[in-house]
C-alpha cells in the first residue's frame, strides 16, 4: 500500500467514524466537547501511528479505547482538580481574611504557569526549592529563577504599578 493510499484510508476513515465516536463519547462523558476533544486526540495518535495502525484487525476500536482512554485521564485530572479546590477551599487562613485569598488566587491566575506552580509549590503547599525541582523536573537554579520571576510580579502588582505582563 502506498503513502497516498495510506493517507485516503485514514482521511475515509476519519470521515466516517469521527461523528459517531464524539456522539457516543458524548453520551459517556455528559460533555460534546470532552468527547470531541478526546477523539480529535485519539486521531491525531492514530495518523502519528498511522504506519502501525492500519493493520490492525480494527483500527477504528483502537482510535475508540485511546479516546475512552482519554476521557478517563480527563476525568481523572478534573477530580484532582476538583479535590485539591475542596481541600484549598477547606482550609481555615491563620490570619488572612478570605477576601485576600481570592484576590491572592486572582493574582497567582495572572502567573504564567511556571512561575504560579513554583509560587504556589513553595508558599501555599511549603516545598523546599529541592523538592519543586524533584516535582517539577526542573533544575534547583530553574526553580529559583521561577519563584524570583513570579514573586517580581506579584511585588508589581501588589504595589500598585500595573499588571502582571
Amino acid at each position: 500500500m502506498d503513502d497516498l493510499t495510506s493517507i485516503d484510508d485514514y482521511e475515509s476513515m476519519f470521515r466516517a467514524h469521527y461523528g459517531r465516536l464524539v456522539r457516543a463519547l458524548t453520551v459517556v462523558s455528559g460533555s460534546h466537547e470532552a468527547a470531541a476533544d478526546a477523539v480529535q486526540s485519539a486521531f491525531v495518535k492514530a495518523h502519528v501511528r498511522w504506519r502501525r495502525v492500519r493493520h490492525y484487525d480494527d483500527p477504528v476500536a483502537w482510535i475508540r479505547r485511546v479516546a475512552i482512554n482519554e476521557l478517563r485521564d480527563e476525568a481523572r485530572r478534573n477530580g484532582r482538580k476538583q479535590r485539591a479546590v475542596e481541600r484549598l477551599g477547606s482550609m481555615t487562613p491563620l490570619s488572612t481574611p478570605e477576601p485576600v485569598l481570592d484576590e491572592m488566587g486572582l493574582l497567582l491566575a495572572e502567573l504564567p504557569r511556571q512561575q504560579r506552580l513554583a509560587v504556589s509549590l513553595y508558599y501555599v503547599d511549603q516545598l523546599s526549592v529541592a523538592e519543586i525541582a524533584t516535582a517539577l523536573k526542573l533544575s534547583e537554579g530553574a526553580v529559583k529563577f521561577h519563584l524570583h520571576r513570579g514573586r517580581e510580579r506579584l511585588r508589581t502588582v501588589l504595589m500598585g504599578k500595573g499588571t502582571p505582563e
